[in-house]
């Protein structure tokens, strides 16, 4: 079956850097966008990146911008986030996202997303 893996999260200080990585499995993603998600403890699960299935067009949401990069690599069927000068504000468990249509542009909402992994935390204390 369709399987998205994170891995990559931990506890760092605030201006650190860390990156994550989602492994896909099951099927190849090499033509669908890919997203990153994460949910702070009380709050509502949030965009953060995506990216279209050619890395041609990124979207990033603003609160991380400039600070964050989302790639792939289709022949790894993986896709990653750099997130560097991290801040306590990004403390969440992340998720990966993939859309099953193939083509689509990057979307913010998680509804055009078919696939999740099952979460990466990633802790910024200060």
């Amino acid at each position: 079956q369709v399987q998205l893996v994170e891995s990559g999260g931990g506890s760092v200080q605030a201006g650190d850097s860390l990156r994550l990585s989602c492994a896909a499995s099951g099927r190849t993603f090499s033509f669908n966008a890919m997203g990153w998600f994460r949910q702070a403890l009380g709050k509502e699960r949030e965009f953060v990146a995506g990216i279209s299935w050619n890395g041609g067009s990124l979207n990033y949401s603003d609160s991380v911008k400039g600070r964050f990069t989302i790639s792939r690599d289709n022949a790894k069927n993986t896709v990653y986030l750099q997130m560097n000068s991290l801040k306590p504000e990004d403390t969440a468990v992340y998720f990966c996202a993939a859309d099953a249509s193939r083509f689509r542009l990057v979307r913010r909402a998680e509804v055009y997303y078919d696939y999740w992994g099952q979460g990466t935390q990633v802790t910024v204390s200060s």
